[in-house]
């Protein structure tokens, strides 16, 4: 995509002014809101180096193109920013084990988070990522189409305008930093120096607000201009036969277009491969199998070798600083249960019924795997601490530090058959850092509440909660 500028010292050809320079034209005087007096000494003093929107010499550049990007972007970023908001509400925020997790008149409404479908979980962290990486080219594209606006001068006429450009730099500011943010979580690179759980929140907050204002502003040009050309024409028009868009009052068509080095079928081509390709280098860390390997920019895509608990680990238990000691034979599970206290060591544990589900696992970062597990169903345990009808569980690891060392499950949670305290996973035990002695696995579970090492589990009844 062109982006020609003119060469430094040298006036452009004549031609129209643009109208995004201020400048008078013979045919039509810019007009000024309210207070007209400042719009216009504004404009009379330039920064210097400002180089102004005639530099932007694309001829792709216009309304158009400009329209076809956020048409794209509109009908995807409402499912990116719905299943991030649903994401936040499965961590659980009414057992404050969110984060942030006191976010006032910000907080989101809160229900049970269902276990069915058992994939829920895995479905919606898995498009709010993999979705949001491959909307990155549009993103790019969008911002790339829209630039020479952002050297117009003066940059309002009015304060409608001020306030336009506000939300316009929230916005842009706003998806900036999720995919950011977001991109550096996934492979984990905290180098921002703040809780990404607490800045991807908030930074989402901004950027919603910002979204909605844009499109309430923005939709009927994107409406006017998507009908102003022909999508299938561009797509039959070659590089040789693109022409600039009709001049427009928003300064995004150029006044000095220079030739093309590329159709508007090519850019679109262009970015549409770059999300293509996006799409195949991460879809396999969710969808697994085979297409796991193609995952390559992504931690989750390397191969952990052959066994039964050859897949994804979140958390090493070095990593967690657990020890042979804390797992070897000198190791119970205690259960509580108001007064009632009961331990049980993994012998006995494994005495008990068990039971066998396949569920997958995922994680805030958007990786997924789907094991076999067995072990006891947690509503049994519950029965055998005299609690029929738990309202919730509060389960504690061994692990000593880090934020989900715990971990509370809803009455839901507790009494799904397919939910386990975990001793075994296809058909071998579990590995140390995969949880062993014992770990939860509950449907449509965040990965970081299905507990490794657990230590204890507390449940209680709706009096208790």
């Amino acid at each position: 995509m062109s982006s020609t500028m003119s060469p430094p010292g040298e006036s452009p050809p004549p031609g129209p002014i643009d109208p995004a320079e201020g400048v008078e034209t013979p045919a039509e005087q810019p007009s000024y809101g309210f207070p007209a007096g400042l719009w216009r000494a504004i404009e009379q003093h330039r920064p210097p180096g400002l180089v102004g929107t005639r530099a932007w010499r694309s001829p792709l550049r216009g309304p158009w193109l400009t329209s076809v990007f956020g048409a794209v972007l509109l009908a995807a970023l409402p499912l990116v920013i719905l299943t991030g908001l649903l994401d936040y509400i499965a961590y659980g925020p009414q057992f404050g084990q969110a984060f942030p997790s006191n976010v006032g008149w910000l907080h989101l409404p809160i229900f049970d988070w269902p276990t069915r479908p058992s994939w829920l979980f895995r479905l919606t962290e898995g498009l709010h990522v993999g979705l949001g990486l491959v909307l990155i080219p549009v993103v790019l594209a969008k911002l790339w189409s829209v630039v020479p606006k952002l050297f117009s001068w003066p940059p309002a006429r009015s304060v409608a305008q001020v306030l336009e450009r506000l939300s316009l730099l929230l916005l842009v500011g706003g998806i900036l930093f999720e995919i950011a943010t977001g991109v550096l979580n996934i492979q984990y690179d905290y180098i921002f120096g703040f809780s990404f759980y607490t800045g991807h929140y908030y930074g989402a907050m901004v950027f919603i607000g910002a979204f909605v204002v844009h499109v309430g502003l923005k939709l009927p040009t994107m409406i006017k201009s998507l009908g102003s050309r022909s999508l299938r024409t561009e797509l039959r028009t070659s590089r040789a036969d693109t022409q600039p868009e009709p001049a427009d009052t928003g300064g995004l068509v150029p006044t000095n277009p220079a030739p093309a080095t590329l159709s508007r079928r090519g850019a679109l081509a262009l970015v549409g491969g770059g999300s293509l390709l996006v799409a195949v280098l991460t879809a396999g860390q969710t969808i697994g199998g085979i297409t796991r390997s193609t995952a390559l920019l992504l931690p989750r895509g390397r191969s952990y070798g052959d066994g039964p608990n050859a897949f994804q680990i979140n958390r090493t238990a070095t990593a967690a600083g657990i020890t042979t000691h804390d797992t070897g034979t000198g190791w119970r599970l205690t259960v509580h249960a108001g007064p009632r206290v009961i331990q049980l060591n993994r012998t006995q544990l494994l005495a008990m019924r068990q039971h066998t589900a396949t569920l997958p696992i995922a994680c805030v970062e958007g990786w997924s795997t789907t094991q076999t597990w067995t072990g006891v169903p947690l509503r049994e345990l519950a029965a055998l601490a005299s609690v029929f009808d738990p309202h919730s569980a509060h389960i504690r690891s061994l692990e000593q530090a880090g934020a989900f060392n715990q971990a509370v499950l809803q009455r839901n949670q507790i009494l799904d058959p397919d939910a386990l305290l975990a001793l075994r996973v296809n058909g071998a035990d579990l590995s140390v850092d995969h949880g062993y002695p014992a770990r939860i696995i509950v449907p449509a579970l965040p990965g970081v509440h299905c507990t490794k090492w657990v230590e204890s589990i507390e449940f209680r009844s709706d009096g208790h909660a």
